[in-house]
């Protein structure tokens, strides 16, 4: 396998692999109708940027060896086409991954959230640890340079999303890597467009306990009463089943690891429940407690994983990715414990497909029920570009159960309020899977 072809290159996870095995020494080719930036630049430094924007049968030849095909694509794509008529290798790329691992130690981390953070924890451990491992995370890591490594090391850390896996393969993404040890660490309904109902949602982790290797382990979080369904559900007496909590914290929100109370870069009790299913899995591949401990301490967190924004007012401002319901609950609620006598203002986007599906706004309920000041921002651009219909915001409040939350709906309006609410003592809380329409967080912290 020399010539690699991918449709849909610029997406956030394509274009990463699609780096990785360029550097590996595969010949790269790709195309897309749209590229942005950071994936535009990179490719272009890389010398792997299409020369055209759009889809070109042409670019589809005999002697490509692999078609990967991006979720960005539809299943009416010229270049899909022509590839399926000359009957060449079409996968995935959750698929190209495990064919690239077959012969690895997979580890997968799945839920509804902390999916991320979890992985990246693993990752800093194994490389404290010096254990070579190749990796798939979601996000950009401090001091990676890439989301994806593919090498000749025996051990890959997966970031097992729930999502569909391409325009033709409408199987969960996770569902392709067959680990040996799956971490859960919670269940919350997500994903409306694909999966209408919770019990469709749920259904699917069911089959990934079911794809787990011969002799594997699941690591799940007990305290998620979904989670304990399945797991007493589970008709497989080969698997090894390991529960877990939140890590040990007192009351200045110190953690005990490795005999001693030890004071970590990570925030909110949602994080420390990913820590220790981080620490029970890299025990299982040979990290002792101390080079654990060592490699909490230089954890350096995850891009837009309460990320903190230095700006000139002093105020304290974070970026969250947070999108589902229970996303945007922990990570409120993780600022608000560790900052519990400093005003609150909360801002969320509705950006996806079910936080703007009216139907699917109450579950919502609550989830910034820890801010002092809730702001709801959607752009109208949005709505169109998916196709939905548009909201009311009456029912928005309605919906989260609050009343006295701001509903915005332009970007020169969020600016002005959340400049009217800058003070001292306040800090704020983004959270979106957008940009709140290009927010310029200099512009207005000043």
């Amino acid at each position: 396998m020399k010539k690699i072809h991918f449709i849909a290159i610029g997406g956030k996870a394509m274009h990463n692999l699609a780096l990785a095995l360029c550097q590996k020494g595969y010949q790269i080719t790709g195309s897309d109708d749209e590229i942005y930036d950071p994936s535009l630049t990179r490719l272009k430094d890389a010398g792997l940027l299409p020369e055209e924007m759009g889809w070109d049968p042409a670019r589809i030849t005999e002697d490509i060896d692999v078609i990967i095909l991006g979720m960005h694509a539809r299943s009416d794509n010229p270049e899909l086409a022509r590839a399926l008529e000359l009957g060449l290798k079409v996968y995935s790329y959750p698929e190209f991954l495990y064919e690239m691992s077959k012969e690895k130690t997979r580890v997968v981390v799945a839920g509804s959230h902390g999916k991320t953070t979890t992985t990246a924890l693993i990752m800093r451990s194994l490389e404290e640890s010096g254990l070579n491992h190749d990796y798939m995370v979601g996000a950009q890591i401090d001091g990676y340079e890439r989301m994806v490594s593919i090498s000749d090391s025996d051990i890959i850390v997966l970031e097992g999303d729930e999502y569909l896996s391409s325009p033709i393969d409408r199987r969960p993404k996770f569902l392709h890597y067959h680990p040996h040890v799956v971490i859960i660490t919670g269940i919350a309904w997500d994903h409306i467009n694909v999966f209408p109902t919770f019990d469709s949602y749920v259904k699917q982790f069911s089959l990934l306990i079911a794809s787990v290797e011969q002799g594997g382990t699941v690591i799940y979080f007990k305290e998620d009463h979904h989670i304990q369904e399945l797991i007493a559900s589970i008709d497989r007496d080969d698997l090894e089943l390991i529960p877990y909590a939140s890590a040990k914290l007192n009351d200045g929100n110190e953690v005990f690891l490795n005999h001693q109370w030890m004071k970590l870069p990570i925030i909110g009790k949602h994080n420390y429940q990913n820590l220790e299913a981080c620490r029970l899995c890299v025990r299982k591949l040979g990290v002792d407690e101390a080079t654990f401990a060592k490699a909490m301490l230089s954890f350096k967190g995850v891009s837009r994983r309460l990320q903190v924004v230095p700006v000139e007012s002093g105020n304290l401002v974070f970026i969250d990715y947070a999108h589902a319901p229970s996303k945007v609950k922990a990570t409120t609620a993780a600022v608000r414990e560790w900052y519990p006598d400093q005003s609150l203002v909360a801002c969320f986007e509705l950006h996806t497909f079910s936080s703007l599906n009216e139907s699917f706004l109450p579950e919502y309920r609550d989830a910034m029920s820890d801010a002092d000041n809730a702001i709801i921002y959607y752009d109208h651009h949005t709505i169109e570009m998916k196709r939905m219909k548009p909201l009311n915001s009456d029912r928005i409040r309605k919906a989260f159960n609050r009343s006295d939350a701001l509903v915005i709906t332009e970007k020169e309006e969020l600016e002005d309020e959340v400049s009217a609410l800058q003070k001292k003592e306040v800090i704020f809380l983004f959270m979106s899977s957008g940009t709140f329409s290009g927010l310029e967080f200099d512009k207005i912290f000043k």
